[in-house]
């Protein structure tokens, strides 16, 4: 099998000392509500052998785990829009600048947690400490996707949310497949490990070595899933 990269990435990657060659798997777009297991075996079990690891795009679980929620269902208010019109955009999309976003946030989190989120990003940004808004709200606002379809015009009217259960999911896909897996939240400027199979011995940060360039992308590619193995 010839190993393909994503325009601009790298087939292989040195990490812990060792070679690893990394293959971009190309789906189809998935729909919300498909089995992630049926895209295991259509995509990945033909090509994947002992020794092999794949990695996972949140999203990819998250629309088969039916966790979206679209515009329709959040309605930004006063707060939301004022909120984010104080949101620094950064070159992986416009966040919690987007009314839309925020007031998600606000329904999770309570008007109360995020007004006093967005006063302490305020003065630590101020201090040059950046990151307080999203560690002060938690993963389920970090993680937000979608409402954005500059690149993939399927979200510009849905949010994708955070997988539920992510280390359940890459054990059951274990059990019911054979494939050691691990889920990530990526983008070019960070990689976040979600979940992974029980069966892994690698620590978080020899897992997330083998990924650290986001060979998946964050554009249309359309490969969520990254066939990692040991050359």
């Amino acid at each position: 099998m010839e190993f393909q990269a994503n325009e601009g990435k790298r087939v292989t990657i040195e990490a812990g000392g060792r070679t690893y060659a990394r293959h971009a798997i190309q789906t189809h777009f998935v729909q919300v509500g498909e089995s992630y297991l049926e895209l295991m075996e259509r995509y990945v079990r033909p090509i994947y052998q002992e020794g092999d690891l794949v990695s996972m795009s949140e999203k990819v679980i998250a629309m088969c785990q039916k966790r979206v929620v679209t515009e329709a269902e959040v309605k930004p208010g006063f707060w939301a829009k004022l909120l984010s019109r104080f949101v620094h955009q950064t070159a992986a999309g416009p966040g919690m600048g987007l009314p839309v976003k925020m007031q998600f946030a606000i329904n999770v989190c309570g008007l109360g947690k995020v007004l006093k989120a967005a006063i302490c990003a305020a003065f630590d940004k101020l201090r040059g400490v950046h990151g307080t808004f999203y560690e002060m709200l938690g993963q389920e606002v970090s993680g937000l996707d979608g409402f954005y379809g500059h690149e993939i015009p399927e979200y510009a009217h849905m949010g994708v949310r955070i997988p539920e259960n992510p280390g359940g999911v890459c054990d059951e896909i274990y059990e019911k497949t054979g494939i050691l897996s691990m889920i990530v939240d990526a983008n070019d400027l960070n990689v976040e490990l979600l979940g992974r199979c029980s069966r892994l011995t690698q620590s978080e940060s020899e897992l997330l070595a083998l990924i650290q360039d986001n060979p998946a992308g964050q554009d249309r590619q359309l490969t969520p899933f990254i066939l990692i193995r040991p050359v």
